[in-house]
């Protein structure tokens, strides 16, 4: 590398004793974008100019940057967004997003700012994982979790202190290896950690620096089931007595992009998250006829159910919705050895269903979302989509129609929407360490759960298997618009920061209930 020597003069002109090296690539760097830059503007008339530069300015402070300076290739990438902005591309209108496609990006406590994998020293996702990746697994979840908390309002001291009081009313949360520093007793502390059971009839609490037996029988629940929690207690004898605990807080998506900027954790074809983009929010507010229209356990094999698919296909005939989710179950008898066979012929059948009505046919999208019985590679979440052999004449008569992966991500115009087909009711019911003693519904407890822990299946391993580096996959961060998690359990409709969470419920055994949503104004309609 080459250095160029700059003394510094004083004021009588002379030069002190302070040399400076700097790398000459230094300012070759600086020199180059700005001439860039100033090729790029020179077409800008002089009213618009000062506004494109702030533009400019905004791209480039919400781009994540390789070191302090500002180079050539991101000024280009900062000036390609703002000529996009404006100009946003049809096919970024709807996108389906498979699990496999979602981009991952690693929280970073020192910068405290995520970073694409890119920009780290982690492996691409392999679904053959190593230990690493079951380790890093955990750690994540967590990271999330706490600089969550650390920004919520409960957490964070005020800048100016005007009353002596005042700094006290915050809380402060303590790591696990500051408890195990002291010999003493400490009290009212708050600890963020993960719930774990290392020995028989034992609780511990863990996080990154360590791990401390609790002693739950004093302790008061709050909403939602039990993974990772915060738990307010004493500390004596080794024991972290717990006086209460409760979930971290949530936070609505738009307090997580204010501090993050608009950097697109969903996934899809655009640079940057589509909440940024005034023309798809414009084309959003304008097509109030939007439907989307969700149903699970689509028992194909059933003539019940086609004769009911076929009553709500003639229904929607004269104002086809945008798009039909179906959600497996495809069969109602899985596992047995015909089963593909059989589904191949029930697919047909319903293609078949499908193009007697040529409205629904060529103006609506089906999606359709494996689930836990379906034909695939076992119960390891993600799931894949439907194999290819399987669809491949469904996909041949309903040209508008996607087999994606279990869970996928919808994104509509501006808004996001994570559909999930899993049966989580009974496992968190059946898996948690105690019942909560408030007399909320499950639903909400359900909800308030999944939201709180960031996380699509908060569960153990053992319960909820996942592939270890593609875990980031099952997040749900930041909060979506909409989240459906497709459960045999009894339909609802819950809002919870700002996210709208439904269950259709099992389509067969709910009486042939199904949910519409319309994205326009955000409302659900049971059907």
């Amino acid at each position: 590398m080459i250095f160029k020597v700059l003394s510094n003069p004083t004021s009588s002109g002379s030069c002190d004793s302070m040399i400076w090296l700097i790398p000459l690539t230094f300012f070759t760097g600086i020199r180059d974008a700005l001439k860039y830059l100033t090729e790029a503007l020179r077409s800008i008339s002089e009213v618009e100019l000062d506004d494109t530069i702030e533009n400019v300015i905004d791209a480039v402070e919400k781009q994540p940057l390789s070191s302090n300076m500002v180079e050539q290739s991101t000024v280009e990438a900062a000036v390609q967004e703002c000529s996009q902005a404006s100009d946003e591309p049809v096919e970024n209108i709807f996108n389906v997003i498979g699990a496999f496609d979602i981009p991952r990006y690693i929280y970073n406590s020192e910068r405290k700012k995520f970073l694409p994998l890119s920009m780290t020293n982690f492996p691409v996702p392999n679904l053959f994982g190593t230990a690493r990746d079951k380790a890093e697994l955990f750690r994540e979840r967590y990271s999330i979790l706490q600089q969550r908390t650390h920004r919520h309002e409960l957490f964070t001291p005020p800048a100016v202190v005007s009353h002596p009081d005042e700094s006290r009313s915050k809380f402060q949360l303590k790591t696990i290896e500051a408890l195990l520093g002291n010999t003493a007793k400490v009290g009212e502390l708050i600890v963020l950690g993960m719930i774990t059971q290392l020995k028989e009839g034992k609780f511990f609490l863990e996080d990154p620096t360590g791990v401390v037996q609790l002693d739950l029988s004093k302790a008061i629940s709050f909403f939602g089931y039990f993974v990772f929690k915060t738990l307010l207690g004493w500390y004596e004898d080794e024991v972290f007595h717990v006086n209460a605990f409760g979930f971290p807080p949530t936070e609505p998506s738009a307090n997580t992009r204010a501090f993050y900027g608009n950097i697109n954790f969903f996934g899809g074809p655009s640079s940057t998250s589509v909440k940024a983009s005034a023309k798809l929010k414009q084309l959003e507010d304008e097509n109030e006829n939007a439907m989307f229209v969700f149903l699970s356990d689509v028992w194909l094999d059933q003539a019940e159910v086609l004769e009911k698919l076929h009553t709500m296909f003639s229904g929607y005939s004269a104002a086809p919705p945008t798009c039909f989710f179906f959600c497996g179950n495809f069969s109602s008898a899985p596992y047995g050895k015909n089963q593909i066979r059989s589904l191949k012929g029930s697919l047909k059948a319903l293609a078949d269903i499908i193009c007697e009505y040529p409205s629904i046919h060529k103006s609506s999208r089906f999606v359709f979302v494996p689930g836990p019985e379906d034909p695939g590679p076992g119960s390891v979440l993600p799931r894949p989509p439907l194999a290819e052999n399987i669809t491949q004449e469904f996909r041949q008569l309903v040209p508008f129609s996607v087999f994606t992966t279990n869970p996928c991500r919808i994104q509509y115009c501006t808004q996001e929407i994570i559909i999930f087909r899993e049966d989580l009711v009974n496992k968190m019911c059946r898996n948690c360490v105690r019942f909560p003693s408030s007399k909320m519904d499950i639903p909400n407890h359900f909800v308030k759960t999944v939201l709180s822990q960031g996380h699509l299946t908060p569960l153990p391993l053992y319960v909820s298997p996942v592939y270890w580096a593609y875990d980031y996959s099952l997040r749900v961060y930041p909060v979506p618009d909409m989240l459906v998690i497709a459960d045999k359990y009894d339909p609802f409709t819950v809002t919870n920061t700002d996210c709208v969470c439904i269950n259709p419920g099992s389509f067969p055994r709910s009486g042939f209930s199904f949910k519409v949503f319309y994205p326009s104004n955000k409302t659900v309609e049971d059907r």
